[in-house]
């Protein structure tokens, strides 16, 4: 059945408006952790679009950049990142650190002092030197806050692995760029993971 088209009156559709369905698909326990884990991951590219491109494009200002529609789209996330949040103990790793990619990128005075007692046990689980347990060890980084701290984690692990971007680059940015490609990374190990997880 054609469903009818907006009203004349109403505002077309936008990002924004569609995150409400990715968090609800992210929140609900009939969808697998790996589907689960896209829908955390598209809430984080949405809620860091603008940092992530201005990381990829410094000193230039990004194409096709729209700073209303994002600006939209990251407050959406951050209004449900509550209910996302709720979700850590029922949640694998890879869906844990999709959420604390999520927290970072609202660090509060709330969440991050609960945060980083939860990350701190999950380093416990995942040795240095494991692709889950680095990329979390670098989340605590981002948690602190200290540009300086995360400036060299970054250049750390960019060196080591990563595409790099601008040495000019404001710290968070590059480190949030950083952090999409481990996303990406551990969402591509998912995809390869046996049907049902």
């Amino acid at each position: 059945m054609p469903t009818a088209p907006p009203s004349p009156s109403s505002p077309p559709p936008t990002t924004a408006d569609g995150l409400a369905l990715v968090t609800a698909l992210a929140v609900d326990d009939r969808i697998p952790a790996r589907h689960r884990f896209q829908a955390v991951d598209l809430l984080f590219r949405a809620a860091t679009v603008a940092e992530r491109h201005l990381a990829e494009t410094w000193p230039a200002t990004p194409q096709h950049a729209d700073p209303d529609s994002e600006a939209r789209a990251r407050n959406a996330v951050q209004a449900h990142l509550p209910a996302l949040l709720a979700r850590w103990s029922a949640e694998c790793p890879a869906v844990r650190l999709a959420l604390a990619g999520l927290a970072v990128v609202f660090p509060t005075d709330r969440t991050l002092p609960a945060l980083t007692p939860r990350l701190q046990t999950f380093t416990h689980q995942h040795t240095h030197g494991t692709d889950i347990g680095d990329y979390v060890r670098f989340v605590l980084v981002l948690a602190t806050q200290n540009d300086d701290q995360i400036l060299t984690a970054t250049e750390k692990l960019t060196d080591a692995y990563w595409t790099g971007t601008a040495r000019g680059v404001p710290a968070r940015p590059r480190a949030l760029h950083l952090l999409g490609q481990m996303l990406t990374k551990v969402g591509i190990g998912l995809n390869r993971a046996p049907a049902g997880q």
